[in-house]
């Protein structure tokens, strides 16, 4: 693998072109016109089904592009309404089944959810996650990777999240082993609408009892531990421990929700069925500036134009999405983790052996504290356990990484009840 890193090829000239162009459809409301070639959804989302075929021209045809899409009707949908998302696979060429997605909703909205007919430029909600995806797909399908790498740009969000839904089907359809989701909703500006700028951070959201826990295995969290080691969350300690090892690049504040307070967005469908997902949004959000209509008032300016993001700061968010997904592209898989310590003086970890692993990491924490340890318990185990001498494992929690090839290491996968980077088997029903 090429030791450069992708990431310096973004381009902020591009991203301020393709921004451009998604403003200059108009609206991009889930409910406006499918059919016409200059405004709307339907030309939104054709447009980017062009551009992942103009990308996959420069690698030689190497993204298999899809359109995944299926009727809707219920909250926010008045009336049964297409819903279409646009999707670009790079399939990885030893363990295709495995897969990173990265994704953002390329509808838009004005001040009322419902109104399909005003312009609605959706310049930074979202369009900076769209053209982030964009970028990442050129830096990324220059080189080959053992993983399958998954670009999304996904309809319907601000009307529910319809097309996060239909892309987590999608990808359970596929069969695919899902290892991290990494979606991008506002993700543009720096300052809020208070003047307070923020250009040195991204947030990562990420939830903590995974939404698919099953009774038994909550039970058996109360008892054991877990709250705070869903996949989810120790995919945004691993994206913090990577923003960390970049000079020069943003730093990571970890928020510890599924999302904004009383918000959500798409990596919600992905956490409902058990995959690891985290949302990266702004480290400040500019409310003048997102689900406004375009007006000015008292002075003030509303509405969502691309003259109110910071390029300087979307050009590196785009770069810490690509270098993220440089390394989960040739990471290993978490193995799924599991630790013995009851009525005894020492600890036993055993974990799943997993495709393209050459050894294991087994990592700690004080049950108390956030973040795992900077020095490991043990590494490079070449074996599928490790008993820990003298450790009593009441006092801690233990998690376990896998090694790849190139010396890079995966997310830490927990040793407790549902710590595993899978969803959760469903329980068989008994009833006759």
């Amino acid at each position: 693998m090429d030791a450069v890193d992708p990431a310096v090829s973004v381009s902020e000239d591009r991203l301020r072109a393709d921004i451009d162009t998604l403003v200059g459809f108009g609206t991009r409301h889930t409910l406006s016109e499918q059919d016409n070639p200059t405004r709307g959804i339907g030309a939104a989302v054709d447009w980017g089904l062009a551009e992942f075929g103009r990308i996959s021209q420069s690698c030689d045809g190497c993204l298999e592009i899809v359109a995944p899409e299926r009727i809707e009707e219920g909250r926010r949908l008045p009336r049964p309404t297409r819903i279409r998302n646009a999707v670009a696979i790079q399939r990885g060429s030893e363990r295709p089944n495995e897969v990173v997605i990265v994704q953002a909703h390329i509808d838009s909205r004005a001040t009322d959810a419902m109104d399909w007919e005003s312009d609605a430029p959706g310049a930074n909600d979202d369009g900076s996650g769209t053209v982030l995806v964009l970028e990442a797909a050129r830096a990324l399908t220059q080189r080959q990777y053992p993983v399958t790498i998954v670009y999304a740009l996904l309809s319907g969000e601000e009307q529910g999240l319809y097309g996060g839904r239909l892309m987590a089907d999608y990808a359970a359809e596929q069969g695919w082993q899902v290892k991290a989701v990494l979606n991008n909703d506002v993700v543009g500006n720096s300052c809020g609408s208070d003047g307070y700028c923020d250009p040195d951070h991204v947030r990562v959201f990420s939830e903590g009892p995974r939404a698919d826990l099953t009774d038994p295995i909550r039970a058996a969290q109360r008892r054991e531990g877990g709250e705070n080691d869903s996949p989810s969350r120790n995919l945004s300690r691993w994206l913090d421990n990577l923003a960390d090892e970049t000079e020069g690049g943003l730093d990571v504040r970890q928020i510890w929700r599924v999302d904004r307070m009383g918000r959500g967005g798409d990596q919600i469908p992905f956490m409902e069925k058990g995959y690891p997902a985290i949302r990266i949004a702004v480290a400040v959000e500019d409310y003048e500036h997102q689900h406004q209509d375009l007006r000015v008032e008292d002075g003030v300016t509303y509405g969502d134009t691309a003259d109110e993001m910071d390029f300087d700061y979307l050009a590196k968010v785009t770069q810490f999405n690509i270098r993220a997904l440089d390394k989960l592209a040739r990471t290993p898989a978490p193995p799924a983790a599991a630790a013995q310590a009851a009525v005894q003086t020492f600890t036993d970890v055993s974990w799943s052996e997993v495709p393209g692993a050459i050894g294991y990491t087994v990592w700690h924490r004080r049950t108390d504290e956030p973040y795992w340890r900077e020095e490991p318990v043990i590494e490079n185990v070449v074996a599928t356990n490790a008993r820990l001498d003298g450790v009593r494992g009441d006092d801690w929690i233990f998690g376990v990484s896998a090694t790849g090839a190139d010396g890079i290491r995966s997310p830490v996968s927990s040793a407790v009840p549902a710590g595993q980077f899978a969803p959760i088997p469903m329980e068989e029903d008994d009833s006759e």
